[in-house]
């Protein structure tokens, strides 16, 4: 991978490891989840919309294809986006890093549902395992105080996750990112504008709760859909999503320091679980392809080529074609 590549890669793996952490500055303020929600989407819609624009066609494409983009819109953006924040009003950003990590594992079980036929074989089996696993240790201490309906977001947020880009790879595969992503955010403002109205916040947020919220909407939404799009022209989609292992970290440290969250025991098993849960769950079918055995005799290479177009003789050393004995040297006709 070259140079430019590492960077997207490092950049991404950072600009998607800290929305946990200014979400939770935000609704500790506090701020509603509908505001936040419609700031982050306002923003990013706002910076991205010119350069869809400029693309051209985006009102064609929209018209086109306006029903999966509903889909997408309210199953990655508006769904999630909203239950993730209300989540962190009673969550560490850490344990929403982690829960969010068990993403690929859930994109693996809705991949069967929606008719992926691929065996798992024991190793994908095994992560998904331990996938879960990870999730439980995160989710059990939780299910017998306050926190019950908070993981349960969470949880929704991590399945309209999984199943979004399911949407986008069937049915919205031929639409520019910048074409699919900026009317979808503009949308998602709109529609919680009116919630934020309500709640809008009596006095002025402190400096660090705005910062929160400039960084989510430019930082984690806008930049980082340019820089995903940069990464994939780069190092193509297969590798670019990897940054899915690298974010859980981000946000637990993050949270670690920048919020004085505990790196408990328990977070720290979980993580291990589910990293590498992921990545087993998500690793591709191994294919040892034998070559052939050459079953025909080698051929002897000559120095005098004949010619499939017109029956001249050609000589690898240069100069001029000769012509066989009979030939015309305009073709056998």
């Amino acid at each position: 991978m070259t140079a430019r590549g590492w960077f997207l890669f490092s950049l991404m793996g950072v600009v998607w490891g800290i929305p946990y952490l200014m979400i939770k500055v935000a609704v500790d303020a506090p701020l509603s989840a509908t505001m936040v929600v419609f700031v982050r989407c306002a923003l990013g819609a706002l910076l991205l919309l010119p350069f869809a624009i400029r693309q051209g066609g985006l009102v064609r494409t929209v018209r086109a294809h306006w029903l999966p983009m509903l889909a997408f819109a309210v199953i990655e953006i508006m769904g999630p986006w909203y239950t993730l924040t209300d989540a962190e009003r009673h969550l560490s950003s850490s344990t929403a890093g982690l829960l969010i990590a068990g993403v690929p594992i859930v994109g693996v079980l809705l991949a069967r549902f929606f008719g992926d036929t691929e065996r798992l074989g024991v190793r994908r089996v095994t992560g998904l395992a331990l996938g879960l696993a990870g999730v439980g240790v995160l989710t059990v201490p939780h299910l017998t105080g306050g926190d019950a309906k908070s993981m349960a977001e969470v949880l929704v947020t991590v399945v309209g996750y999984a199943t979004a880009p399911l949407i986008a790879a069937r049915h919205l595969k031929d639409v520019p990112s910048l074409q699919l992503t900026a009317p979808c955010l503009a949308l998602a403002a709109l529609v919680y504008a009116p919630g934020a109205a309500l709640t809008w916040p009596t006095s002025m947020p402190s400096s660090s709760v705005l910062a929160a919220l400039a960084g989510l909407g430019v930082i984690c939404t806008a930049v980082a859909f340019v820089a995903f799009l940069e990464l994939i022209k780069e190092v193509g989609p297969t590798r670019a999503t990897v940054i899915t292992y690298v974010n859980p970290a981000v946000a637990v440290v993050a949270g670690v320091l920048f919020l004085s969250e505990p790196l408990t025991l328990g977070v720290g098993v979980a993580f291990a679980l589910i990293l590498t849960g992921s990545v087993l769950a998500t690793a591709g079918p191994v294919r040892v392809t034998a070559e052939p055995a050459c079953t025909e005799s080698p051929v002897t290479w000559s120095p005098r080529q004949t010619s499939r177009a017109d029956g001249r003789v050609e000589s690898p050393l240069g100069g001029l074609p000769e012509e066989r004995p009979g030939s015309t040297g305009q073709g056998d006709g």
